[in-house]
């Protein structure tokens, strides 16, 4: 069992790189993609909601939320991929 620490810590070291890397890129968003982002997949540590649930909060339509996330997930990949070495 001694041998599997260090693959731990350096799984939680590059889970914790990879959440960094991803709060960056979250932040090269509009206000709005990143809210439904958040919301969406529950980021930082809250409940995630539908589609639906975030479109009575923002009075909107679900397709134009879904329309944002998808928007803003595409926005993410280019931005990451962009970002590696």
């Amino acid at each position: 069992m001694l041998g599997t620490a260090p693959d731990v810590v350096a799984d939680a070291v590059e889970n914790q790189c990879e959440q960094e890397r991803l709060g960056r890129q979250l932040n090269k968003l509009s206000g709005r993609e990143k809210w439904v982002l958040e919301m969406r997949f529950g980021m930082p540590g809250g409940a995630k909601k539908t589609q639906r649930d975030i479109a009575k909060l923002l009075g909107i339509s679900r397709s134009y939320v879904s329309r944002i996330e998808k928007r803003a997930i595409n926005k993410l990949g280019k931005h990451m991929s962009a970002e590696e070495p």
